[in-house]
């Protein structure tokens, strides 16, 4: 910590007058103004200059089976700070963070309900606004049910919306661009389970017609159901919707506790929602003291070829197989399955050669062969191997190859046998020299049929990132819930997927050429996603040509490579086969250099569903890559280098589109040029449909 300001004012008086209580953010910017109307419901707006960007909405939580807070209130105290420090993550996109804001925390009280009390905090930074609802230990509150929470996000206009289903289990979705009274999710096919048709997802991306971009989400989400928001496509208001449980009930809560963040991000340029760290900010700081084995890393696996149809997750083609009392090595084997120890060691191989920290195996343990669609409570331990997957040797082989091994752990759904098996496992791991996890958790949820996003899945995961935490273990979470900033409190928990990955292009209707651009100003503005990008042999079929036929990664080459820079995490697969990338060794370079962990990232240009450009600077090293990524549009871009440190000389190799590269028609033509450059050079890019380019600056 470098530095900390705060001041604190507190009014307290019963019966304080309901008159606006109103903040500025530090730079004045943005306005915030809470009231209680004549009904006593508390409302809050938010406004940008003299631009409205929410107004006058409504907060209320409703609860089962005795009064809500939504109406009837009095202002019981008024607390007023300025809060000012500089922390140091322990891996990101920058070196350090700024968490500055002015804070409002209004008690209100009810007088009509035994003047029971509810916190409503407000944080109002430069680039935007968090509060949350905080429910003090009282005696006339302890244990209560919220039956549903009336947040209300009343928007001045009919603003362009970037947005996907409100699918309680999936966010494997492509998104639609809309106006907000355009929103529909009827016409689109629900992957598992869907709620209303005008129920969009969080994060949400807004851009107004007055210039302002807005970004709604949440921070902070432990023990309460993930928020969606409803769309009044008639006034433009959008209101909370909370994943239900089982039991239709939406949280199960004890005093004293509190909501997770409502995080609106405003600006008047799209680079600056990007770079905003909100959400971080309003995150806990990390729970684990000693971060010293927590390792940045990019990794190969044996992922990819099961997706193309080249091998499979199974040893065997038998069915209805138990997991008890299996006699896995009397089954035939259908000669088809990846995690054999001769193919994981050529995976260790390649690794080795290149530079890679580690390997990831799928499908190394047994189980796989009819889990899929069937709920099954038990499926895998996650210590029993196939019998080709001999755990020792290759244990003993990595090690000297100095590459680690990445486990993988499918639950299947069934959450609850891996919560039994979760200590046998991870000491299994650990006995074996792993260091990292990738979770998943494919399919309806074992045994109520809870959904992914609601509160019991919700407690589940940071269970999960805590005892991993506690093994000194780190983990990637596929499946899941998609984040909202936890990976400050659990710097273990690098990654999820929690989004629509490169995968999708290999058996389905794929990636449109635009997704990559709206991803950042969506899923990953909660956190880091592991997109499987680097996918070098776009067209298929090569794999497989039967099963394969005309299907493709729906980028170039060279956009592939661009997304290590664009697609931020701190643990990046090479997602491709080896000989994929060693027919094209010299475009595999960027992958080697690129960095996983930063200290500087400028973002230069930036258009939700149209372009992206970012440079980052390495972390300890005066190296900085840049990728720049388009939609289906060519675009040419000039970029400035004034973020290169002045009076130094660089060598700058530009990983581009080939002159008629296209996406869908020759999207592996790419070219390869070195230049040497200053900061006060610039470069002209020239990107194809569907492409981009990455380069790397090296000091001379």
């Amino acid at each position: 910590m470098i530095s900390r300001l705060c001041f604190c004012l507190t009014l307290i008086s019963f019966g304080v007058s309901s008159h606006a209580q109103t903040i500025h953010s530090p730079d004045r910017k943005l306005t915030l103004q809470f009231q209680l109307n004549a009904a006593g419901e508390p409302t809050y707006q938010l406004r940008f200059g003299a631009k409205p960007v929410v107004k006058p909405s409504r907060l209320a939580i409703l609860l089962q089976g005795q009064p809500g807070f939504d109406k009837g209130f009095t202002i019981a105290k008024i607390d007023s700070s300025v809060h000012d420090d500089t922390w140091t993550p322990v891996w990101g996109e920058v070196k350090q963070i700024r968490n500055h804001y002015r804070e409002l925390a209004v008690t209100v009280q009810q007088a009509a309900v035994q003047n029971r009390q509810l916190v409503l905090r407000f944080r109002l930074f430069d680039d935007g606004l968090g509060f949350r609802y905080e429910f003090p230990a009282q005696d006339n509150l302890k244990y209560f049910t919220v039956q549903d929470e009336l947040t209300e996000f009343n928007l001045p206009a009919n603003h362009k919306a970037f947005w996907i289903p409100g699918d309680y289990d999936s966010n494997e979705y492509t998104y639609s661009t809309t106006r907000l009274n355009a929103v529909n999710t009827t016409p689109i096919e629900p992957i598992q389970l869907k709620s209303a048709p005008t129920t969009v997802q969080t994060p949400l991306m807004l851009k107004a017609d007055d210039g302002l971009y807005l970004n709604i989400h949440e921070a902070a989400l432990v023990n309460y159901p993930a928020m969606m928001l409803n769309v009044n496509t008639q006034s433009f208001g959008l209101s909370s919707q909370l994943v239900p449980s089982a039991t239709g009930a939406k949280a199960y809560l004890q005093t004293p506790e509190h909501t997770p963040w409502r995080t609106i991000v405003v600006a008047d340029n799209a680079p600056a929602i990007l770079a905003s760290k909100l959400i971080l900010n309003l995150n806990e700081p990390s729970k684990i003291a000693d971060t010293g084995w927590i390792q940045p890393q990019k990794f190969v696996g044996v992922w990819w070829e099961m997706h193309v149809n080249k091998a499979a997750w199974n040893y065997s083609d038998a069915s209805n197989l138990k997991l008890a009392g299996t006699d896995w090595a009397a089954l035939k084997p259908n000669g088809r399955h990846g995690a054999n120890t001769a193919n994981v060691k050529r995976y260790i191989d390649f690794a080795a050669k290149n530079g890679l920290q580690s390997v990831l195996v799928e499908g190394w343990n047994v189980g796989w062969e009819d889990w899929a669609g069937n709920w099954k409570e038990e499926v895998f331990d996650f210590v029993t191997p196939y019998p080709d997957f001999d755990v020792s040797e290759l244990q003993r082989y990595a090690a000297g190859k100095n590459v680690k091994l990445i486990m993988h752990h499918e639950t299947s759904g069934s959450v609850t046998n891996y919560e039994r098996r979760m200590d046998a496992a991870y000491r299994f791991m650990k006995a074996h020299g792993y260091d990292a996890a990738k979770t998943g958790y494919v399919g309806r949820i074992i045994p109520r049929g809870e959904h992914h996003d609601g509160q019991w899945m919700v407690n589940h995961y940071v269970h999960v990132a805590d005892q991993m935490a506690q093994n000194r273990l780190m983990v990637d979470m596929h499946e899941s819930v998609r984040p909202t900033g936890l990976h400050r409190t659990y710097p273990n928990w690098l990654a999820n997927e929690a989004a629509r990955g490169n995968e999708f292009n290999a058996w389905s209707s794929g990636n449109p050429p635009e997704h990559e651009t709206i991803l950042p100003f969506t899923r990953l503005m909660g956190g880091p996603m592991d997109y499987t990008p680097g996918i070098f042999q776009i067209k298929l079929e090569d794999w497989n040509p039967e099963r394969n036929k005309d299907k493709q990664v729906h980028t170039t080459l060279a956009k592939q490579a661009a997304l290590y820079v664009t697609m931020y995490s701190p643990l990046q697969m090479a997602a491709d086969l080896p000989e994929a990338y060693e027919k094209h060794l010299d475009a595999f370079q960027f992958i080697k250099d690129v960095a996983v962990d930063w200290d500087d990232t400028r973002i230069l240009a930036a258009e939700p569903g149209d372009y992206l450009t970012i440079a980052r600077r390495a972390k300890g090293k005066d190296e900085w890559y840049l990728g720049a990524i388009t939609d289906e549009q060519a675009r040419t871009q000039t970029v400035k280098l004034n973020f290169l440190t002045p009076g130094r000389r660089y060598t700058a190799t530009i990983y581009a589109d080939g002159k008629n590269a296209d996406w869908e028609k020759n999207p592996m033509a790419y070219q390869i040029r070195k230049v040497q450059v200053t900061s006060k050079s610039a470069l002209k890019l020239q990107m194809a449909a569907g492409g981009g380019a990455a380069i790397s600056f090296k000091g001379l």
